[in-house]
């Protein structure tokens, strides 16, 4: 399986790290422009509240991420009919599929894991530098419960991420796929004041299992589908 996930990223061309850091950049001075122009104002300038904006931005950007990922290692597959080529090929279908998933559900979760982590690190750091900025202490319950925090966040939204593939391969469609992704985030990151879907475990924790349903359910008979 390790040879078969490194072969479709080298056959994919995967340069995603780079748009990763690019993305990164955005939502970090994104969030220094909100914690500076929030000092003055009370509003968004604890520590808590601004890991909450940091994990919402970083969740909601990279299941969209991982859309484009599918789009360009499934959908356009089957778009394109090179599916058929690829499945010629002496291995199990379920296999070539299933590297594919892995490659999706992987980049999901350390994207937003290490993104959550490093962004929240740096904007912690600012109150270092410009004391003061920044409302309250940072104790270490604080970072404990984020890094929990983090590391389930990015759990759920990497299953999540996975359920555009289900409206992707209805029509061999890479904009449906992205727009369901889309939608998906508007209704995890909907809510009023401090409540969000996102937060609610077991919502999260639906959508996430729906997501792994649709990936085994892609795969399942995948050996007797005709593809052509």
């Amino acid at each position: 399986m390790l040879k078969l996930i490194r072969l479709e990223l080298r056959k994919s061309q995967f340069k995603f790290l780079k748009s990763v850091l690019i993305a990164d950049l955005a939502i970090l001075g994104f969030m220094s422009l909100i914690v500076f122009t929030s000092m003055n104002e009370g509003d968004f300038s604890t520590f808590a509240d601004i890991f909450e904006g940091v994990f919402i931005l970083v969740k909601a950007i990279f299941i969209i991420f991982a859309s484009v990922l599918l789009s360009k290692l499934v959908i356009d597959e089957y778009k394109n009919n090179t599916i058929t080529v690829l499945f010629m090929y002496p291995v199990p279908r379920k296999m070539l599929m299933a590297a594919k998933l892995i490659i999706v559900f992987l980049f999901t979760f350390i994207s937003i894991f290490l993104s959550d982590i490093i962004i929240s690190g740096i904007l912690a750091g600012i109150d270092y530098f410009v004391p003061g900025v920044i409302q309250g202490t940072l104790t270490q319950e604080l970072i404990t419960a984020n890094l929990l925090k983090a590391g389930t966040d990015a759990l759920y939204a990497a299953g999540i991420g996975l359920i555009p593939l289900y409206f992707g391969m209805r029509r061999k469609s890479v904009p449906a796929t992205i727009v369901s992704a889309v939608l998906i985030v508007m209704l995890i990151s909907s809510g009023f004041g401090s409540f969000r879907m996102g937060n609610m475990i077991g919502f999260s924790l639906t959508l996430a299992l729906a997501g792994m349903a649709i990936a085994y359910l892609s795969i399942r008979n995948i050996e007797h589908q005709d593809v052509a």
